[in-house]
């Protein structure tokens, strides 16, 4: 590493480049960019003669692997803390200690060997095994660029290929590819091996295996069947994982990367040059020369290419907007159901949104180069206006139309804009409970004194109710024989020489 470096500084690479470069921090790059050859000995040197603080338990690690082979650093890391508390170590630092163990002491760790059985080759036109893989090329810049492959091999003549995106897969693409494979070997097996992906299943189900939705309909309009390996079992098709391998080692390892169009042509290059004109390590024959009788026994492509776009989907959330890159699109209120994708479309600048069964188009946006942002069209606000004009009619309806409460309402609706609702609903209850003329009243007080509130209108009409007089159920004559006995009391009356003594006058 010091080395490349160094050779990297003189082609006058700055450090940041360096970094990237060499897939490494710059701050490493940085504490040796000036350090000579001299000094990088020198400290070689010490770091060998410095002692390690796990030296000290060098003999008690050491006999812990020695009776229990299996143990694992983790475990290690563990047992340290537990018979030694005051210390305290890195678990990557007692990886890297048990690790040197081993190698010096010949420690392997036992595990049960898994017993394989040679298959023999499928029939011709029968299988064909397929896989993923991923893996990080350059740029002539030396800028990291991360590409996502699908490799596909006939079991019987080993005929192989291969093709990349620089985009992590979906299904759409995944069947995209499955469809180009099919057209590049003129034909479809019968059977097709994959792992258990998320691209194409669901679950496994106990064998009644759930497909996704594109992939089913794939499946049904080539008319192949499906061979799902077990969870955690890629033994089980060794000749894809050899060609996923050979994709990486032979073909996209330090190849420059330019655009994906480029590098695909060169791939399909490289299948007909060496992928497929080689003699195969194990079946000692050229795999394109076999192929040849193969191709014989695959069956047709349908005519009916319902191959799927490689469409691009966003989930609506409860607040009617969808995510993408980075920034939030509003979509109409009420558009938001549980599980709803809608399918976004992005050129020349605009955002399209569609809905995936009728394609009719659900918003457009221009799309922001800020992050974080919401784009928001207006008329996908929730429109208050028509509901609020029906409450405000049926409210003035009840308080008899007068042209008062007209202008009450309109005030409530201004001042209380946010309650408007609760306010107009308070105002109907008043003109159910009270009399028309008492509610009048209220309203002309409450404005008289610029009260704007159905709660104040409330109280006021409370207030003018009490001061109404009830009248008594007995019939009221001058003669005292036709009042009630309560109605017949006379209250007791003093003199007035008793306050005037009181207040120190005279009685007059």
């Amino acid at each position: 590493m010091y080395a490349e470096i160094h050779q990297l500084k003189d082609m006058g690479l700055k450090k940041a480049q360096v970094a990237r470069r060499l897939d490494i921090d710059v701050k490493t790059v940085i504490k040796y960019w000036e350090m000579d050859a001299d000094e990088f000995a020198r400290i070689r040197e010490q770091s060998k003669q410095r002692s390690r603080k796990l030296d000290h338990y060098h003999d008690v690690i050491l006999g812990w692997l020695n009776k229990f082979p299996e143990l694992s650093a983790a475990q290690v890391t563990d047992w340290l803390k537990e018979h030694y508390p005051g210390v305290r170590f890195r678990g990557r630092t007692v990886r890297r200690y048990v690790a040197q163990l081993r190698e010096k002491h010949h420690i392997t760790k036992e595990r049960a060997q898994r017993q394989y059985q040679a298959v023999a080759d499928p029939p011709m036109g029968k299988q064909m095994q397929l896989d993923f893989g991923q893996t990080t090329v350059r740029k002539p810049t030396g800028e990291p660029v991360k590409i996502y492959g699908m490799g596909a091999v006939l079991s019987h003549s080993r005929y192989r290929y291969a093709q990349w995106s620089d985009r992590p897969l979906t299904t759409s693409t995944f069947i995209q590819m499955l469809f180009c494979c099919f057209e590049y070997m003129d034909g479809i097996p019968e059977e097709l091996v994959f792992d258990q992906d998320r691209l194409l299943a669901v679950c496994e189900n106990y064998g009644d295996i759930i497909f996704t939705h594109e992939f089913e309909r794939f499946k049904q309009a080539m008319g192949f069947k499906v061979w799902l390996c077990r969870a955690g079992d890629p033994e089980s098709k060794g000749r894809i994982e050899a060609l996923v391998k050979y994709m990486k080692g032979n073909f996209a390892a330090n190849r420059p990367f330019t655009d994906i169009n480029t590098w695909n042509q060169s791939c399909k290059d490289w299948l007909e040059r060496t992928a497929n004109r080689e003699i195969h390590g194990t079946t000692k024959k050229v795999p394109a020369e076999v192929f040849l009788v193969e191709r014989q026994y695959l069956r047709p492509i349908p005519c009916t290419r319902t191959i799927p776009k490689d469409i691009l989907t966003r989930v609506v959330r409860k607040d009617n907007t969808i995510l993408y890159k980075g920034n939030r699109y509003s979509v109409p209120i009420g558009t938001y159901e549980p599980g709803l994708e809608l399918v976004v479309e992005e050129a020349a600048g605009i955002l399209t949104i569609r809905h995936p069964q009728t394609g009719s188009v659900v918003a457009r946006h221009k799309i922001s180069l800020e992050k974080g942002v919401l784009i928001q069209n207006n008329h996908h606000l929730r429109d208050n206006t028509k509901r609020i004009d029906e409450l405000f009619a049926t409210t003035l309806k009840l308080l008899d139309g007068s042209n008062n409460a007209a202008t009450f309402l309109e005030t409530i609706r201004r001042e209380k804009a946010r309650y408007v609702r609760e306010q107009f609903g308070l105002m109907q209850k008043l003109a159910q409970k009270y009399s028309p003329d008492l509610v009048a009243r209220a309203i002309d007080y409450c404005l008289t004194y610029q009260l704007y509130s159905a709660v104040d209108c409330r109280s006021v009409a409370e207030y003018l109710l009490s001061r109404v007089e009830q009248p008594t159920a007995a019939t009221v004559s001058g003669k005292a024989g036709s009042l009630p006995d309560h109605l017949r009391i006379k209250a007791a009356q003093r003199d007035i020489a008793v306050y005037a003594g009181l207040t120190g006058g005279e009685k007059s």
